[in-house]
């Protein structure tokens, strides 16, 4: 995947400042949880090494894209020729932008800019300005490399003319590529468009909602982001990034409860999966009552051996999740390619939250939604029981006078007379002295029995 230097259009094309040093100029390696990122500088080697010269490839396997080469904020799906790990998911599809991004989503919107991207360089690119301007992919079965040539910012044409690239290969490994940056990133205008380098992953939510029928509410939780220093990248720079472990390698209980790579992983045998519960199926992972079983990390079978990952293992300590929000809402479940891609100013991104352990879905709210309705028609049919029942035992005793019922409140109710004591005298037989109870002085003859 190297290219000969020498090679006219190549990089000894790019003249750099004499009497620089040109000792190596590389970058430490940079923990970002789910990837190591290294920074190699325009004097050392290996950043020619990374660049794909995609002249000296078979031209039959070189596509240039029509549509992206001639428009402004166009996206176009590429299939793959082999699984592509992101984030621990392996993926076919992907959407290259003609703004300096590729969009790793399977949910296609109209803010494509807002999370779930590889960007070597995210900026307002418009390559119908120029006739040299032009998006070209190639794809060899091990590798895709994306690569935008001679693009020019449509707010800025005068700077000058872009050209960069991104690798995906197949190991999992992303490289960003950079041959002609005219000026420093960190100097480009994110008014009409963001600017960004780096990654993105984030988990999609469907939840229905109850008030409009056949209409489902999306909402997109960025559960990780990789943000490169801009200042970095200059003409002839390189950026490799390694995936690290991730919960999602592993396929069985033991090894996953025992792992010890920075992530929380939990075994949940309903979908015989482990996760640390945030990654693109979190909405399963939620449904399945997955965070409930796996807090007793109790396997049923005795522990296996450790899988061992296709790459090096580092362990480092766990950190907190920040989550930033998008939601949209959609009347049918096909999604089609925008036709525009708005500036992120345009999006809803509004919710920030730091707990590993928080229930981020909206699945979960409304769950505790629908509880709560039900228990109101609960409890208002029993009021409605009630209310009933009294009728039907008065419409009874009404019409049953003598029944026990009936004769029951009747010795039951309250008398005009007040309360009296009686007490036997020696007066006729038929007749009996009251002494009221609670009045003052004073006689009360009853009525005869």
């Amino acid at each position: 995947m190297g290219q000969d230097s020498s090679e006219p259009g190549g990089f000894t094309d790019l003249l750099l400042e004499e009497g620089h040093d040109n000792a190596t100029q590389t970058e430490e390696d940079t923990d970002h949880n789910y990837y190591t990122s290294r920074t190699y500088g325009p004097y050392d080697s290996t950043s020619r090494d990374l660049w794909v010269n995609i002249d000296q490839m078979e031209k039959d396997k070189v596509k240039i894209h029509g549509i992206l080469s001639n428009t402004h904020r166009q996206a176009a799906r590429v299939n793959l020729s082999f699984d592509f790990p992101f984030y621990g998911h392996f993926l076919r599809e992907i959407t290259v932008a003609t703004g300096g991004f590729i969009y790793t989503g399977e949910v296609v919107h109209r803010m494509l800019t807002a999370t779930q991207y590889i960007a070597p360089l995210m900026a307002n690119f418009d390559p119908s300005v120029s006739r040299n301007s032009t998006v070209r992919y190639f794809d060899n079965g091990t590798a895709l490399v994306v690569q935008w040539d001679h693009v020019h910012l449509q707010d800025n044409y005068n700077l000058g003319s872009f050209t960069f690239q991104a690798t995906l290969l197949n190991d999992g490994r992303i490289i960003f590529g950079y041959k002609e940056i005219p000026v420093s990133v960190t100097q480009i205008s994110s008014t009409n468009h963001p600017v960004k380098v780096g990654l993105s992953d984030a988990f999609v939510v469907v939840h229905r909602i109850q008030q409009i029928p056949n209409v489902r509410r999306r909402t997109i939780y960025e559960y990780h982001r990789v943000e490169l220093q801009m200042s970095k990248i200059t003409n002839l720079s390189a950026v490799e990034m390694i995936p690290l472990p991730t919960c999602l390698q592993f396929n069985s209980c033991g090894p996953c409860v025992t792992a010890q790579i920075g992530f929380n992983c939990s075994w949940c045998s309903k979908l015989q999966r482990c996760s640390s519960g945030f990654d693109r199926h979190r909405q399963d992972w939620v449904d399945s009552g997955c965070p409930e079983e796996s807090k007793d990390k109790i396997c049923e079978k005795n522990i296996d051996e450790m899988e061992t990952p296709p790459y090096s293992t580092t362990t480092s300590q766990p950190t907190t999740t920040k989550f930033r929000v998008l939601t949209t809402t959609r009347g049918s479940t096909t999604s089609h390619l925008p036709t525009s891609l708005p500036t992120e100013d345009d999006t809803k991104i509004a919710l920030h939250l730091k707990d590993n352990g928080a229930s981020t879905d909206d699945s979960a709210i409304e769950k505790t939604g629908g509880t709560l309705h039900a228990g109101l028609i609960v409890g208002i049919l029993i009021l409605v029981l009630i209310v009933a029942a009294a009728i039907l035992v008065t419409v009874y005793m009404y019409h049953h006078p003598t029944s026990a019922a009936s004769l029951f409140f009747i010795e039951r109710r309250p008398s005009r007379w007040p309360a009296m004591k009686f007490r036997r005298g020696s007066g006729h037989p038929a007749y009996a002295e009251v002494e009221p109870v609670g009045e003052k002085e004073g006689f009360i003859v009853s009525e005869q029995c």
